[in-house]
């Protein structure tokens, strides 16, 4: 006998539940959202218009760090500190790997036990297909959603190097590099491209025996700040600080900083301006992502593709020339 499976919800119930904080509703359009079907889609983006006025208005963190940082430990412990301070906390997950792999940096939710259980945050991981710009709409897309559902705290985790950082810094208001210390060159791991992104540095696991060697770490990366970022009147001043997600010491200075520095958003007009630059990115992000997909799929240059490919590999055809065939089979005749 076959069970039946969950019953297909409509637009309404897609909004009354997130609206009304039913994290199971939460999970189902979500999952909606990062569908591949062209009904889930029009759904999703009918649901979305619907909850772009309630969303917005949370503090958008996105979390960074070299491997063995203890992200896990750290988004686990801070989001518990937030939970007690009276927020609702979503954790959402950008990995490049996914794409690849088809894994997922949250596909367990063991590392994150006791905030996973609270009925006050929500973990949900990357999407495990498509590109990482593929993966990055899904993201913003379900921002809105948590945004929507309540949580006023949206913490974007990656794990990824690089192109992945900037997507992350590209969608939160915040962003917070995890470092270590006491690993010999107190720069190791760091590229400067990171460092010019960070709104604060955070020395983790600052106890114990490390507790020294962090201390040192803070003043070189306060140092390796004032070159790269000079102060300038009226910016804000990315800020270095230490913290144990084992004694919970320096989790509260971190949550301040973050609220200074909303606060500095606000008061220059600098949320408005990030928020709005953010959505326009979006936007053409989305038009190259679908452009891409469009050029893949047309017929002609579908067919022509294996022989312009091997032309390419085999040195008979430049990059150059072989994408501007596409591109005309593509636009057609007419095309400039």
């Amino acid at each position: 006998m076959n069970t039946p499976g969950p019953r297909q919800l409509d637009l309404d119930d897609y909004i009354r539940g997130i609206r009304s904080g039913d994290r199971a509703i939460l999970g189902r359009a979500i999952t909606l959202v990062e569908s591949h079907r062209a009904d889930h889609r029009r759904l999703a983006q009918e649901l979305l218009a619907q909850l772009l006025p309630s969303s917005g208005s949370s503090i958008r963190l996105g979390i960074t760090g070299v491997p063995g940082v203890g992200k896990s430990t750290f988004i686990e412990r801070f989001g518990r500190l937030l939970i007690e301070r009276g927020h609702r906390v979503a954790v959402l997950a950008v990995d490049p790997s996914s794409a690849v792999s088809g894994g997922s940096i949250l596909g367990d939710k063991t590392r994150m036990t006791e905030l996973a259980r609270s009925d006050q945050a929500f973990i949900r991981p990357s999407p495990s297909r498509g590109s990482l710009g593929g993966v990055g709409r899904k993201t913003r897309e379900t921002i809105v959603v948590c945004e929507a559902a309540g949580h006023d705290v949206v913490l974007v985790e990656t794990v990824g190097v690089g192109q992945s950082e900037t997507l992350v810094a590209e969608m939160v208001d915040f962003f917070l590099v995890l470092m270590l210390a006491g690993a010999g060159d107190e720069l190791q791991g760091i590229k400067r491209g990171i460092l010019e992104l960070a709104d604060a540095l955070a020395i983790t696991k600052a106890d114990g025996d490390n507790l020294q060697p962090a201390t040192r770490a803070r003043a070189e990366y306060e140092r390796a700040l004032t070159l790269l970022r000079p102060i300038r009147d009226g910016s804000w001043q990315p800020r270095v600080l230490s913290s144990s997600a084992l004694s919970g010491q320096g989790l509260e200075e971190i949550w301040e900083t973050v609220r200074e520095h909303r606060t500095w958003l606000e008061q220059t007009g600098q949320l408005t301006r990030r928020r709005q630059a953010q959505q326009l990115r979006w936007m053409w992000s989305l038009i190259d992502d679908e452009l891409g997909s469009a050029v893949r799929r047309h017929a002609e240059v579908a067919a022509m593709r294996p022989a312009l490919e091997t032309a390419v590999l085999g040195g008979r055809l430049t990059p150059t020339a072989a994408a501007e065939q596409v591109l005309q089979a593509f636009l057609g005749p007419n095309a400039p």
